[in-house]
């Protein structure tokens, strides 16, 4: 079974599923279960509910060679297991119908989405709010020297000639805000693992957004309604400062 995390009005439920679709009734049972509390007619809780499948592409050329890129001019591919993830992805993905799909500007989310969607006719569309964390003069080099400048500083400073963490969180709150006020229903995300983490922790009510989720696996989907994402906004932008 793989986890997936839902949320409904505003509160996580991690849901133990062998299916998406499955997932998806798990979320839409939980929000039964809160309208009932809310004396809420489930109906019109069912009416207005948006569904966010957030996923972190597969298995990137870089993934393996464990160095870090927040450049998206600079082309990384998938490797053989990361287009063989993104097709398990089109499995998982197979029952549940899709208004759009949002990618960011790297090739890796942009090939993860055409391969999990191949076929079906869902628009896509790019969000630049949601690419990686722009490391500036660290482009290139490997995790544990990333690891290492985080280490040794604040996540209010910003990478050499990038971004700080902070910039980061706040500019995904944004691209999330942004999905909520859009027209679509059921909208999927291929983007990157520390925007995916961010949304988990932050709609979990964690006092962190590094944890305690952290590790993010490739093309795992995680449930969000809308109630659940306004939350993770929320929290992000809190905790960002």
């Amino acid at each position: 079974m793989k986890p997936l995390l839902g949320t409904a009005a505003g509160r996580a439920h991690l849901v133990a599923s062998d299916s998406l679709e499955e997932g998806v009734r798990h979320l839409g049972a939980a929000r039964v279960a809160d309208a009932e509390k809310e004396n809420v007619h489930p109906d019109a809780y069912a009416s207005r509910m948006q569904l966010f499948v957030l996923v972190r592409h597969g298995q990137s050329e870089l993934n393996v060679s464990h160095r870090v890129n927040g450049d998206p001019s600079v082309r990384v591919g998938l490797t053989t297991l990361g287009e063989t993830e993104s097709a398990a992805l089109a499995l998982q993905l197979a029952g549940v119908e899709l208004d759009l799909c949002v990618h960011t500007r790297f090739e890796r989310t942009h090939r993860t989405a055409e391969i999990a969607l191949a076929g079906r006719p869902v628009p896509h569309a790019v969000e630049p709010l949601f690419d990686d964390i722009d490391v500036g003069e660290l482009e290139g080099r490997t995790i544990e020297d990333y690891r290492a400048w985080k280490r040794a500083h604040r996540r209010g400073d910003r990478f050499p000639g990038g971004e700080s963490l902070d910039d980061a969180a706040r500019r995904y709150a944004e691209g999330y805000e942004r999905l909520l006020a859009r027209p679509e229903r059921r909208v999927l995300v291929v983007c990157h693992e520390i925007p995916v983490r961010y949304a988990i922790n932050a709609a979990a009510g964690s006092d962190e957004l590094d944890g305690p989720a952290h590790e993010i696996g490739n093309c795992i989907p995680h449930l969000f309604d809308q109630n659940g994402l306004a939350r993770a906004v929320e929290r992000m932008r809190l905790l960002a400062g």
